[in-house]
């Protein structure tokens, strides 16, 4: 998808996740507060790359430094009609605001709309309040409020 916009920078490219993406990407992680090794990074992205069709990320390039990457899954429950689930979204501190983030979630967009999905969501934590103003601006509704609950299996 090409957005056209006078306020997106002129240099943003968004394309599909690489390996050779990956020492950014785990920069990034630790920016949004999951920090993970190069190698890690590597292994999930390999993952990911061999199980495409119901999950792909991508990333958003300023000339060739990756600045912010999202990634996508279609979520099957029985419960609910499947839907599109952001998992993760970060841009790069020093370049938030200028549209890279906008211009991730519409390229999510059309990938979910072409996966016959018509619901995109997003879980933040309740202390993200940039981020949940981000999303108010771009469309998305707060349907609810939740805990999150996890057990460690080892």
């Amino acid at each position: 998808m090409i957005v056209t916009d006078d306020s997106l920078p002129r240099d943003l490219v968004v394309r599909g996740i690489a390996l050779e993406d990956a020492m950014a990407v785990a920069e990034l992680c630790g920016q949004l507060g999951y920090p993970a090794s190069d190698a890690e990074i590597v292994e999930r992205i390999k993952d990911l790359l061999t199980r495409a069709g119901d999950q792909v990320a991508y990333v958003a390039c300023l000339g060739d430094e990756v600045v912010g990457w999202l990634e996508v899954s279609i979520v099957h429950h029985l419960q609910s009609a499947p839907y599109a689930l952001i998992g993760g979204l970060v841009v790069r501190d020093g370049v938030r605001s200028l549209g890279v983030g906008r211009r991730l979630c519409a390229e999510v967009e059309e990938w979910s709309r072409g996966k016959g999905m018509g619901v995109l969501r997003v879980s933040s934590r309740m202390t993200r309040k940039d981020a949940h103003r981000f999303y108010l601006r771009n469309g998305f509704l707060q349907t609810k409020t939740s805990a999150v609950f996890e057990k460690v299996l080892s």
